[in-house]
Formats: structure tokens, C-alpha cells, sequence
């Protein structure tokens, strides 16, 4: 079980300032990386809301946003009136109905339409918000994340087991092919020296000598036994609980596993083992594009 570097996670609750509400937002990073962006006042709460976050993810560039809507205010944080900004509308009202002849009077409903009229109360603007508060919203943000992160875990391991498993089919080949080309090249071997010297009788010791040489340098059991463990190791990776992270794991085993390709490559002097190489490459290559997006 494997978990994404992208989430995104949200969390409300209602305060005597206003209504509180935290985003959580993930994508790719090396390290767990945390940017926190809160209104004016609330700086104070982000050194206890960083740990929290720690807590859930892992790794991961890590965006934090806390508003607050301050319409849903309790009482004791009701907006306070500009009286004289009122009383300065109420006048200008009166002038314009003299001076135009227009009739009514300023009433509580046209007031009310001027909303500069109303203004947050003076003194802290968290007041009434305990830090508990914020970390306990914060810790349900990053959570409902933290959960979506894993979801997404799931399509990037299907899609991993996948390649996992086109890999094998190739090794498969090589594995197969491997002892066929040398056969096919003693074989070949044998027909040129006795084509140049012209004799129907071969020197098999000298020759059983070549084939053996060429065995040993043209060997790939030992990148394929290598390869198969990285393979395995992945595997035991992808199996785990989710509970550690196994990106920076898996994107070592990949280049482990891009080493022993290279290799069976330059060892090929095959047709169908070389492309079997190129193949394998191709998806090592979408391994690491996926896990660079794992935690």
C-alpha cells in the first residue's frame, strides 16, 4: 500500500470570532515541505499546526490555508456601528430629499444598505479561538488529505504492479534467449573455421575454449538474478501498510533496476534480447515517472 504526494484535504467549525475553515493542499516535493497562509491576527497558531501536519504526511510540498467568515460571528463578536458615519448618511439623505423635492425618509432598511457602516470589533480578531481550536481542525483537514492521498495511492500501485509485471514477461525472454544465442553462436562459430581452413574436421577443444570464453562475458544470469531481487524488493514495498514512507525506496530499487538494463543491454549481441532490454527500459522509465508522485 502505497500513498500520493497529491491531496487535498478541508475542514470548518464555528468560533465566537467566526467561522473557521482550513485547507489542506499536497503535490510532489522531496521533503515535507509546509507554506501556512493565515488572516491577519491568526500568525500565531502556525507553529502549532505545522507539527500536526507532520503527523499525516509525510513528504510533500504542503500549501495550508486558514480563513475565516466572520458573518457567523457570535453575538459577543457582533460587528460595532459607525454612528456619526451614520448620522453623516442620515443628513446627506435628508439634503438630497429637500433639494429635489424627493419624498420618504431615511429608514433602518435603506441604513442597512450601506455596509461601511458596520465594522469587525475593536481589540484581538482570535478572540474567543483557542489553539486547541485550530489544531484540532487542522488535524481533521490533514486527515481527510491524508486519506484522499492514499486513494490516489491505490490507482499509482495498480498502475506500478502493472509495469512490474511487463518487466517479468521481458526478463522472461531474456532469461529464455540468453543460452539460445550462444548456442547459435558456436554453431556459427564452427562453420566459419571450417569455411577458412578449408577443413571438415574442427579443432572442438580450441573451439569449446572460444564458446567458453564468450559464455562468461556474454553471461546475464547474474543481472537477471539481480534484477528479479530489486523486482521482489519493490513488490515487498508495495505490500506494506501504508504506515512508512516508501518513495525515496522505490526510487532507489528503480535506478538499481535502470543499472542491470543498461547492462543486459551491452552484454546482448542479440536481436530479441536487445529489444527485450530497450522494453525494459521503457518501463522502468514510467516507474519513475509514477514514483516521483509517491510519498
Amino acid at each position: 500500500m502505497i500513498r500520493s504526494m497529491t491531496g487535498f484535504g478541508d475542514a470548518e467549525a464555528d468560533t465566537p470570532a467566526g467561522r473557521l475553515r482550513i485547507e489542506v493542499k499536497t503535490v510532489n516535493h522531496r521533503f515535507f515541505n509546509a507554506n501556512v497562509k493565515t488572516p491577519h491576527g491568526f500568525d500565531r497558531f502556525e507553529a502549532a499546526m505545522t507539527p500536526v501536519l507532520k503527523e499525516q504526511i509525510a513528504r510533500g510540498h504542503v500549501s495550508v490555508f486558514l480563513s475565516i467568515d466572520r458573518s457567523v460571528a457570535a453575538a459577543s463578536g457582533a460587528p460595532e456601528v459607525d454612528l456619526d458615519k451614520a448620522r453623516a448618511y442620515k443628513s446627506a439623505l435628508e439634503a438630497l430629499s429637500s433639494e429635489l423635492g424627493i419624498g420618504g425618509e431615511p429608514d433602518l432598511a435603506m441604513m442597512a444598505r450601506f455596509t461601511d457602516l458596520f465594522r469587525a470589533p475593536e481589540g484581538d480578531r482570535t478572540a474567543g479561538v483557542e489553539v486547541e481550536d485550530v489544531v484540532a481542525l487542522t488535524r481533521r483537514a490533514a486527515e481527510a488529505c491524508a486519506a484522499m492521498r492514499l486513494q490516489e495511492g491505490e490507482r499509482l500501485e495498480a498502475d506500478l504492479r502493472e509495469r512490474l509485471s511487463a518487466i517479468r514477461v521481458h526478463l522472461d525472454t531474456v532469461e529464455r534467449r540468453a543460452p539460445e544465442r550462444l548456442v547459435e553462436h558456436r554453431d556459427r562459430l564452427r562453420e566459419a573455421v571450417s569455411e577458412l581452413s578449408e577443413q571438415v574436421d574442427v579443432d572442438e577443444e580450441r573451439l569449446a575454449r572460444e564458446i567458453a570464453f564468450l559464455a562468461e562475458k556474454w553471461d546475464l544470469n547474474e543481472e537477471v538474478v539481480r534484477f528479479r531481487s530489486h523486482i521482489e524488493l519493490f513488490s515487498e514495498a508495495l505490500d506494506g501498510d501504508g504506515s512508512d514512507p516508501v518513495g525515496k525506496r522505490l526510487g532507489f530499487l528503480v535506478q538499481e533496476m535502470h543499472r542491470e538494463a543498461n547492462t543486459i543491454g551491452s552484454k546482448a549481441n542479440d536481436a530479441e534480447v536487445g529489444q527485450a532490454s530497450v522494453s525494459i527500459k521503457e518501463e522502468i522509465e514510467r516507474l519513475r515517472e509514477q514514483i516521483e508522485n509517491v510519498e
